[in-house]
């Protein structure tokens, strides 16, 4: 009697793991915004996104800009992020709960998009490029991209180094 009920009670829980939700993959996204030396310093708009290989795009899935300014006057200048701008930016209604936010003191911020969850959505598998843009007033523009294949199959590491309005970028792709 007891190796039978042992055994139930050990395929129960065996059955329970197997119905468990296996972790979703994720993306992890380190940038940096480097303190500049200039006479008149404004921090940076950027915008984040995945982008799909004939350049369309997959998610958006940060955009930092002065978000207090009244009557929504900062959206006035998100169209110097050029290329954000003309894939994805004016057709959306800013702000964009969960997407747009302030813009960020210089330093390093990091960012965490789980699949299935927050502005990274469901990917379909194959690949895809990270791109971050930024541009500031009375300075420049840059953008870096970091391709990566989705799903990833292994931890990966992958990086990009600004010169100007963008320090280090940081990829870390989670299966």
């Amino acid at each position: 009697m007891r190796v039978l009920i042992s055994r139930a009670l050990l395929t129960g829980a065996a059955a329970g793991f197997a119905a468990a939700p296996l972790a979703a993959a994720e993306i992890k996204v380190k940038v940096e915004v480097p303190k500049l030396t200039v006479a008149e310093y404004h921090r940076p708009y950027v915008a984040m996104w995945v982008e799909k290989p004939d350049q369309s795009v997959a998610a958006n899935l940060a955009v930092w800009y002065d978000v207090k300014l009244k009557d929504n006057e900062g959206t006035k200048w998100l169209k110097d992020m050029r290329q954000w701008w003309r894939r994805t930016g004016r057709s959306l209604d800013m702000p964009v709960d969960g997407l747009s936010s302030a813009t960020r003191a210089p330093g390093e911020h990091q960012l965490s998009f789980p699949e299935g969850k927050s502005t990274l959505g469901t990917l379909a598998p194959g690949k895809y490029e990270l791109v971050v843009e930024a541009a500031r007033e009375v300075g420049g523009r840059e953008l870096l991209r970091v391709p990566f294949e989705w799903p990833p199959k292994a931890a990966q590491n992958l990086k990009a180094q600004g010169e100007h309005e963008l320090g280090a970028l940081v990829v870390d792709l989670a299966p």
